[in-house]
């Protein structure tokens, strides 16, 4: 079976996410664990976390992706920034705890002139700061797209970073279609290759979600612009290909793509249609 799902505001409670991960024929769910450009999180209800679960549950909702807020950069110049990073990534792994056995996935970071092997010290520090050996949730890298000073838009920076952590087992990567294609990686024309690089490189056993997204870019821009399915340069049939290769057709899929509610079930249902069981 085809899991995916959606990116869904977390702003009225984990029920109402369920509830509308049901209305659009979803069976995962990502949201952010705070709103995306701040830095204070809605305090969680034990009656509504209950209420999810059990939904969860009847609905055969699993593997929900968490997404830390835009504004967290644990490879930044500033201490200050640095130290907000480490401090909301160490409070949402708290958080996670509710829905244990889950992925939170962050950016890995921009070290805004530095250099990639500083911003890479920085990241692994507040990792191995706050990682904890009994935390039950796994903490994704996601793949970047190379804009500006981005670490990430390379295979081998993502490997330098896991290499680094202590926690190893607690980490994992989130692939993001339009990132790696704007960050100039083929998976047009050479899907098979791209993967077999990743395996290489981080190892496919490290690969834990998809963001599954297409792209209003060339491939190489580095510009990070997403597109609804079908609509960019990465084109619906590469994109089936993605969900149906076997390397990743059981890993869970995430849309980011610039949809309302209508929008994602109509892609849901779209991708549900080229799915091959």
């Amino acid at each position: 079976m085809l899991t995916i799902g959606c990116h869904l505001s977390s702003s009225k409670g984990y029920e109402a996410m369920g509830k509308d991960a049901v209305k659009i024929h979803a069976n995962t769910l990502q949201f952010f664990t705070r709103n995306p450009r701040g830095g204070k999180a809605k305090a969680i209800e034990q009656k509504d976390v209950d209420r999810f679960l059990a939904l969860s549950q009847e609905e055969g909702i699993n593997r929900i992706l968490a997404h830390a807020p835009y504004t967290l950069n644990a490879a930044s110049a500033d201490p200050g920034i640095r130290e907000f990073a480490k401090n909301t990534m160490a409070d949402d792994l708290v958080r996670m705890e509710y829905t244990p056995g889950n992925c939170y996935n962050f950016h890995p970071g921009s070290h805004v002139g530095q250099g990639v092997e500083t911003g890479i010290t920085y990241i692994c520090e507040m990792l191995n700061a706050i990682l904890e050996p009994k935390q039950q949730t796994t903490v994704l890298l996601e793949t970047m797209a190379g804009k500006g000073s981005e670490i990430g838009g390379k295979f081998e920076e993502l490997r330098e970073i896991l290499d680094r952590v202590e926690l190893k087992d607690h980490m994992g990567v989130c692939l993001d279609t339009c990132h790696i294609w704007d960050g100039g990686y083929d998976v047009v024309n050479h899907l098979d290759e791209v993967l077999t690089e990743f395996d290489n490189i981080i190892g496919l056993d490290k690969l834990k979600a998809v963001h599954l997204n297409d792209s209003l870019n060339e491939m190489g821009s580095h510009k990070d612009r997403h597109a609804r399915i079908g609509e960019g340069k990465i084109g619906l049939d590469a994109l089936v290909r993605v969900i149906n290769h076997p390397v990743l057709k059981n890993l869970p899929f995430y849309l980011e793509t610039p949809n309302e509610l209508d929008g994602y079930q109509q892609e849901i249902a779209l991708l549900r249609e080229h799915y091959q069981e």
